[in-house]
């Protein structure tokens, strides 16, 4: 053995996620096939450019493989065009306005702490100084998005692209309206579906792709895949988005991860990924009013997806705290700020919960209701050690009747 810390390294962090339930709402658990294929010989490939067109030679397979990957993605969206390249879903993004804005250009898109994401123009992400960013945010009675209210921002500042699509936003987007008033000021639509790409690709919540210029996604989310981007467009910004992508923003793509991709989107058409799909929109139902029960109130009062977003100022606790009481019994989750919050974001009111890995895993109904118990046994003790050990004991038990594949 070569690296025995680095090999130990793996295994210890392989035990962790088995004897973890991961509540993320940005994470899953990748299939044995998809880790597969990133480890393999594609791996020591250089192929600057695009099928037929690359600046390397001996990349006969590689062009095979990334025009799979694409194939089956615009099947699986319905798209006209698909780039499968992008390293992150940020780079996707950043391909994007490189693609079809200038530097300076004015591009309104929902705020972070509303449920957006960093790279919708934040001040900490470069895209805040590349371009003029103006933020829409969410009703202060509802906390739904208020498309009326969309529209006004839009016919003042007039941007030239408007993105949807949420990091911490519980409910569905529409995306008619988005369409309709992208429209009337003749403005791109760009719609980051990072989160909820595996629930689209099930067709069990309503699809973007029809109504926007542009979407994004990641595929490692509710995808179950490897960690990358993909830029799905209509075929008339194929040449921008590949020009954008390379050379604009980035070199060789990572050909071991096109790899993974291309599993994903192939397990995406599969009987057994829909049912997941399926059951984490159950799973989230039953972890929405689980914990409404018990007191608990939610951001919008519910969810439309994969994600619930819960404000623990009803339980007199703050996010970091919490976060870290579920993490010493085993229950990953991640403290997040709410709309309107006012600790910091170190801090925060809220705790973001997703359903999709523990779906992957096969937790079904009765083992949700067990899990929503074990939550708020621990919410309701932070501190008691007592507690804390039985809580662990159990959530062992449920890693153990349900281990990660592979």
């Amino acid at each position: 053995m070569i690296d025995e810390v680095v090999f130990d390294l793996i295994e210890k962090e392989k035990r962790r996620q088995q004897m973890t339930l991961s509540m993320i709402a940005a994470e899953n658990t990748a299939p044995k096939p998809i880790l597969e294929a990133l480890g393999s010989y594609f791996n020591n490939k250089t192929a600057e450019g695009y099928p037929a067109h690359r600046y390397h030679t001996g990349c006969q397979v590689a062009d095979e493989l990334e025009q799979l990957a694409i194939n089956r993605c615009k099947s699986i969206f319905g798209a006209g065009h698909a780039n499968v390249q992008p390293h992150s879903g940020v780079n996707a993004n950043l391909a994007v306005y490189s693609a079809v804005l200038q530097p300076g250009d004015t591009v309104i898109s929902m705020k972070l702490s509303h449920g957006g994401h960093l790279s919708h123009g934040d001040p900490a992400s470069i895209t805040s100084r590349i371009y003029r960013f103006d933020h829409y945010g969410v009703n202060p009675n509802t906390e739904l998005l208020d498309y009326d209210e969309i529209r006004k921002l839009a016919l003042k500042r007039r941007p030239r692209m408007i993105v949807a699509g949420a990091s911490s936003y519980p409910r569905l987007i529409d995306y008619v309206s988005l369409r309709t008033i992208a429209e009337e000021i003749s403005a791109y639509l760009l719609v980051d579906m990072a989160h909820i790409a595996g629930l689209v690709a099930a067709q069990v919540i309503p699809s973007p792709v029809p109504h926007a210029d542009f979407v994004t996604f990641t595929t490692y989310k509710t995808m179950m895949g490897p960690h990358g981007g993909v830029i799905l467009s209509k075929k008339i910004f194929s040449r921008d988005i590949d020009h954008a992508v390379f050379p604009g923003t980035q070199g060789t793509p990572t050909l071991s991860l096109v790899a993974g991709k291309a599993v994903c989107f192939k397990l995406a058409t599969t009987p057994e990924f829909i049912q997941i799909q399926k059951a984490t929109l159950k799973n989230a139902q039953i972890l929405a009013d689980e914990l409404r029960t018990r007191g608990y109130r939610l951001v919008t009062g519910g969810t439309d997806n994969h994600l619930v977003l819960i404000d623990l100022r009803s339980k007199a606790l703050k996010g970091d705290v919490a976060e870290r009481a579920l993490e010493e019994v085993g229950i990953l989750a991640n403290r997040n700020a709410i709309p309107y919050d006012s600790e910091s974001t170190q801090t925060t009111s809220g705790l973001r919960m997703g359903t999709q890995a523990i779906s992957a895993r096969g937790l079904r109904e009765e083992e949700m209701r067990e899990i929503c118990k074990l939550i708020d046994q621990t919410l309701s003790a932070v501190g008691d050690e007592s507690i804390k050990a039985k809580v662990r004991e159990r959530v062992y038990g449920v890693c153990f009747r349900f281990p990660i594949d592979g």
